[in-house]
């Protein structure tokens, strides 16, 4: 492969990672905790862009219940941005792993 053509996959590669970033951002995941009483959104940049509680879940003896439910409900949205993260990335690069990208 000659180094002109490589060059050409490379910046290829990059318009192609730049538009996927661009659209991460557009992209959501959802996901909830406590059989549905905490939902947290995060976008495919990993902001926490939505949280929402629902008022029975707020008793006021047991906060650390709750604190634990949106813990665990952010934590499982940011693990599913991930996993799209990966699969996209997985598109682009053909599957190859690159160190560092995300």
């Amino acid at each position: 492969m000659n180094m002109k053509k490589m060059m050409k996959q490379a910046q290829q590669m990059q318009a192609k990672m730049q538009k996927m970033q661009e659209d991460l951002a557009e992209k959501t995941i959802e996901a909830t905790s406590g059989g549905g009483v905490v939902k947290a959104v995060v976008n495919g940049q990993k902001d926490l862009v939505d949280l929402e509680i629902d008022p029975e879940a707020m008793d006021p003896e047991d906060a650390e219940m709750l604190e634990d439910l949106i813990v665990a409900a952010i934590n499982e949205a940011m693990r599913k941005v991930q996993e799209m993260i990966e699969d996209e990335m997985g598109d682009i690069t053909g599957g190859m792993n690159l160190p560092g990208m995300f």
